[in-house]
């Protein structure tokens, strides 16, 4: 493409932000329907012009694709494209954000304005860090996306919102402290910030440790692993339905991404010796976590807490280095923006009419709310990891590659899928079977706006549960030669670490 396809659908989020700060004056209803519409219609306009990048994506190569490159300061420059590994990623960011902005019509009123233009600002800046090649620049948009979401949850939170932006705003800020140390040092070893260059650059074995645990530190925070994961709770609690979605979907993908691009690729002999470190984490995670979540009052933090154990897959996979681990932890971190994100905005519509997340509030719903017990039984069955759902997809492949590298860890994370049906199911009978409370005898069914919200997410997580090629062809082509790269790096220092022994051996 000859047109920056890349950059216009980064920034035009921005700019729908900038119409709106100029054209919706005040607190008026029409100020906050101008507001609403112009939010809504920028995501649509994003998310179609971000379709193209699908549809020109050549998915047999393994190099970056529409790529951008400016000098910009000096030793950064603005450089951007995207490969089968981040892409995915810019495709669930922009597709989500619609669906953001319809959950928040009606039940966001105070300060609308400011609220819609700190959710396209959150856009750009997501986008910027799926799509960065520069690590200045993926810097700035890794560390800026915290601004907006501080503000969400801080402004239009729940009665502890304020602690929670500030407990998600610390944790997330101390983490990548270390990550900006890191990227100093690699820049006097490498003399670049270049993403491309790094990712062939062979840093000696002693850097990359140090190096390695930085980055962690920080991805660690945002994915979130145990023990690093008590910020999430809060945060989910506290956050507005959209951020809680927001939250689930998108920002936890991040450390992810970052392991994926960073941690397995630059430091592969690090990751190579910190992988049992990664395994125990994420068993303890698995299981420590689902069986917290067995002993939730509140709706949104058994959500919360069913997230921590879900990403636990993913960190195994990834680190797993198989080319099963590493595509089912891709396809794991899609499924569950689509599925976690699904259920935050039905825990959002039940909050919405009866105003409390108390699990012990409800019951019965099926006999007032048909379409919606429905909706939240496929989402439900989709986070237990039902065969037939995009969740079986991801933790079956994150299993089997598991498998190929420690039997051991694939057991024990296996247990995860277990609690997980436990607690799920055990949050779906209480809610939705039984008899109905007398509180909610007056509470209606999902309405046409809401039908509109689920109808591509049930259909999503069906059809990816089905046919889950269409995911796992755009990654293939990376993940590939980013095992080749990584494996030929470990048997480097291999037989590097080899050569004086059977040099001292044939001397005797």
């Amino acid at each position: 493409m000859t047109w920056p396809i890349l950059s216009v659908v980064t920034f035009l989020p921005l700019l729908g932000a900038i119409l709106i700060a100029l054209m919706a004056h005040g607190n008026s209803p029409v100020a906050r329907g101008t507001s609403r519409w112009i939010a809504l219609w920028t995501t649509v306009v994003t998310f179609a012009v971000s379709v193209l990048l699908v549809t020109h994506f050549d998915t047999a190569s393994a190099e970056f694709q529409f790529v951008e490159k400016h000098d910009w300061l000096g030793i950064a420059a603005y450089h951007m494209g995207v490969d089968g590994i981040s892409l995915p990623f810019v495709i669930l960011t922009t597709a989500l954000m619609p669906i953001c902005i319809l959950a928040s019509w009606t039940s966001v009123q105070k300060r609308v304005k400011e609220y819609m233009i700190a959710f396209l600002a959150l856009e750009t800046l997501m986008i910027g860090t799926f799509s960065s090649l520069d690590l200045v620049l993926f810097y700035l948009f890794f560390e800026g996306g915290l601004i907006p979401m501080f503000l969400i949850i801080g402004v239009w939170g729940g009665p502890r919102r304020v602690y929670a932006s500030f407990k998600f705003f610390l944790y997330t800020l101390l983490g990548s402290v270390l990550m900006l140390l890191a990227i100093m040092a690699m820049y006097w070893q490498a003399h670049t910030t270049d993403i491309a260059v790094l990712l062939h650059h062979g840093f000696p074995t002693g850097m990359q440790k140090w190096m390695w645990l930085a980055f962690f530190a920080s991805f660690a925070v945002k994915m979130p692993m145990w023990p690093v994961h008590t910020w999430l709770p809060d945060a989910h609690v506290e956050a507005p339905t959209a951020g809680s979605v927001i939250l689930a979907a998108i920002l936890l993908k991040m450390g992810g991404y970052g392991f994926l691009r960073f941690s397995l690729p630059m430091f592969p002999d690090a990751s190579h010796v910190f992988a049992p470190l990664v395994f125990t984490l994420s068993v303890v995670a698995i299981v420590y976590t689902s069986l917290v979540a067995l002993m939730q009052e509140d709706v949104k933090k058994l959500i919360a807490y069913s997230s921590v154990a879900h990403m636990g897959f993913v960190t195994m996979g990834i680190f797993a280095a198989t080319e099963q681990g590493v595509q089912g932890g891709i396809f794991q971190m899609i499924s569950h923006g689509i599925v976690s994100g699904a259920l935050f905005l039905c825990v959002g519509v039940v909050y919405d009419r009866m105003h409390t997340r108390e699990i012990a509030a409800y019951g019965g719903l099926v006999n007032r709310m048909p379409i919606y017990a429905f909706v939240f039984m496929v989402f439900t069955m989709a986070n237990v990891g039902l065969p037939g759902t995009s969740g079986f997809v991801g933790e079956f492949l994150s299993l089997i590659g598991t498998f190929k590298a420690n039997i051991h860890v694939a057991f024990f994370a296996t247990l995860g899928v277990i609690l997980s049906a436990a607690y799920a199911l055990w949050l779906y009978r209480k809610m939705i079977f039984g008899t109905l409370k007398p509180a909610l005898a007056g509470i209606r069914d999902i309405g046409l706006r809401e039908a509109v919200i689920f109808a591509p997410l049930v259909i999503l997580t069906i059809l990816l549960g089905v046919a889950p090629k269409p995911v796992l062809d755009v990654s293939a082509a990376s993940v590939t030669q980013l095992l080749a790269n990584y494996n030929r790096a470990i048997a480097g220092t291999k037989t590097a670490e080899a050569a004086p022994t059977l040099t001292t051996g044939s001397a005797q």
